[in-house]
């Protein structure tokens, strides 16, 4: 990312810890970055750093850290879509990017279930400098802890058994209230209280909750 880049992102930076970049006007903002350095531009704007080295010891199923592309959360937003009544919920949050980012653009609350401590801290940590107090991050293993929202995000961070009891707890919210299931580069076949509809990304599927 060259100098006039980095330097934009900066002083936007300063207009989202004012409150005064949000919405229409930031994803606007950052659809004039250039495709190829949109990620790394959304990270010095949120002044997120690289990621600390994964935990060691993480549970059978669970893959380590990899952060969603942009453009995979601006699809999101747009064809859930989401509204600010919403709660997302990112299953596997790592630095917090797709929670902050979502928000920022909807006014959405949001939610992030993480097992690994050293990102959990940093997430939370960067909430508080950009002063943005309608996220939480809990530090939980997503298969044991109880789940609360309205829509919920995937980046592929578990397969395997582990995968089957988080969506065991998203069909206990199911049976609550009606939910969409946003998953990136993963599939939830065979789930049948789900009815899954194109977005406008191939990597997304949008995965709607089915009465009764």
């Amino acid at each position: 990312m060259d100098d006039a880049l980095r330097e934009r992102a900066r002083k936007a930076r300063a207009e989202v810890e004012s409150g005064t970049l949000r919405g229409e006007r930031l994803i606007d903002l950052l659809h004039d970055v250039p495709a190829l350095e949109r990620d790394a531009w959304t990270d010095e704007l949120l002044g997120i750093d690289a990621p600390p080295p994964d935990v060691a010891g993480l549970p059978r199923g669970a893959v380590p850290y990899l952060p969603c592309a942009v453009d995979e959360v601006l699809a999101m937003v747009r064809d859930v879509p989401i509204r600010p009544k919403d709660r997302l919920v990112d299953l596997g949050s790592g630095l917090g990017r797709v929670l902050i980012l979502a928000h920022l653009l909807t006014g959405a609350s949001a939610c992030g279930v993480e097992i690994q401590e050293p990102l959990v801290r940093r997430a939370r940590a960067r909430c508080e400098a950009l002063d943005l107090d309608r996220i939480e991050f809990v530090e939980a293993n997503a298969a044991e802890v109880d789940l609360d929202g309205t829509v919920f995000f995937l980046y592929a961070p578990f397969n395997g058994h582990l995968l089957s009891r988080v969506v065991a707890r998203l069909e206990h919210v199911a049976r609550r209230r009606s939910i969409v299931v946003c998953a990136v580069d993963l599939e939830l076949r065979n789930v049948p209280w789900l009815s899954a509809r194109k977005a406008s990304s191939v990597s997304l599927t949008i995965y709607d909750s089915r009465a009764g």
